[in-house]
């Protein structure tokens, strides 16, 4: 099959796309790279002109009285160009409500003229959407990535691009899209609990795990055990660090010749990977049911990780031992986790393993990959039968 993958997240889509062409089939994919990551595409969409010189002098000025980004405008305009290319694919996929990230009915207009020009057209939900943000604006689940937002409204500026999804502009985008496509895909329990009743979900797909590219190393501890914390200014609330840092000072003084605790901000990716790879331990986040992809790039390489391991996700895989420690808003629950790993340091390796074990055998970039066609192939087939 011809099949095109638009819009990138966290090399989610290069990952489908390796296996993709490792089952012998023909994939093209537009993006930007996924901004300042740069991950791999066919075709790039990243903006040019207004980043730079005197174009981002007046960008930034433009953006201070009007709010717009001229930076948008072009992302669209270079997908534009584009679209002689992008025809007569039988899958096209999007990454998710908005892949190409321009204005949004000229998004819209653009998304119009990719599904006119191809036969089949299936959406990913793997991160913030119409769905999502609507979700937890209405406190649906036990807790959130926003709930730091609604304890404390003076956190806005943060929130703004999650609040952004629910305006009108968005819904329409939403609702227009819904329409047209065959079906949406999640890519793990956080995005599948509140799609669960939408006539439009099709399945879960576990985000794809390119192992092949990531080692194995059984965590041996020589002498203390290494903690490690890295993350971005921009999510601190979203990730729940302050819990990792307040459950951190206590570890410390609690254990002082056992541990070492390393904590970054904001550090280049390849730098941070360099960070962690000594570490035993990784913090990744706590408003989580299910593993996001640096916690699955972590757990593949061996490391005890702190995220996303709810009750939901352990009944959905029919797990019976941990793969990862679930990391709640609660710094007492941290530190008893912590102390646990620290005083029986055996569980990290049985932890460890298990990781690794549950990577190959659920997220494997080719099982993935697979998992696509199936759905997609399923879906064909139910339409085919409706139809006649």
């Amino acid at each position: 099959m011809r099949i095109l993958l638009i819009g990138e997240y966290s090399r989610l889509h290069n990952s489908i796309k390796e296996g993709l062409q490792i089952l012998g089939h023909e994939v093209t994919l537009v993006s930007d790279g996924d901004s300042f990551k740069k991950y791999p595409s066919d075709y790039y969409i990243t903006p040019k002109n207004t980043t730079k010189g005197i174009f981002n002098i007046v960008r930034q000025v433009l953006f201070r009285v009007f709010k717009h980004d001229l930076a948008y405008w072009e992302r669209g305009l270079r997908f534009y160009k584009l679209l002689p290319h992008l025809k007569n694919y039988d899958i096209v996929q999007f990454i998710n409500e908005a892949p190409i990230k321009t204005i949004p009915f000229f998004e819209k207009y653009l998304l119009n003229q990719i599904i006119n020009r191809n036969t089949k057209t299936f959406l990913l939900c793997c991160g913030i959407d119409f769905t999502i943000a609507k979700y937890m604006m209405d406190k649906k689940p036990r807790y959130s990535l926003m709930n730091p937002y609604f304890e404390d409204k003076s956190l806005v500026t943060e929130y703004r691009y999650i609040l952004d999804y629910l305006s009108p502009s968005r819904k329409k985008l939403h609702d227009f899209l819904y329409s047209k496509i065959q079906g949406v895909i999640a890519s793990d329990m956080d995005y599948a609990l509140p799609l669960k009743d939408n006539p439009k979900f099709i399945g879960l797909v576990p985000n794809p795990v390119n192992t092949a590219k990531l080692n194995y190393t059984e965590p041996f501890i020589y002498s203390k055990i290494i903690i490690f914390l890295g993350f971005n200014r921009w999510t601190y609330n979203q990730k729940g660090i302050f819990y990792f840092e307040k459950a951190l000072e206590i570890i410390k003084r609690k254990y002082p010749d056992k541990t070492e605790i390393i904590v970054t901000e904001t550090l280049p990716y390849s730098e941070y990977i360099k960070t962690y790879d000594r570490a035993h331990i990784l913090m990744d986040q706590v408003y989580a049911y299910d593993q996001g992809y640096n916690a699955l790039e972590a757990m593949a390489k061996g490391k005890v990780v702190f995220t996303g391991a709810e009750t939901e996700f352990m009944e959905y895989y029919n797990l019976t031992e941990k793969v990862a420690v679930n990391a709640l808003p609660d710094v007492n629950s941290l530190v008893k986790e912590l102390s646990c790993l620290i005083e029986n340091p055996e569980k990290i390796t049985a932890i460890s393993k298990n990781a690794r074990a549950f990577i190959d055998k659920e997220h494997e970039y080719i099982k993935s990959a697979s998992q696509y066609l199936e759905i997609w192939k399923r879906k064909q087939i139910e339409i085919k039968k409706a139809v006649s």
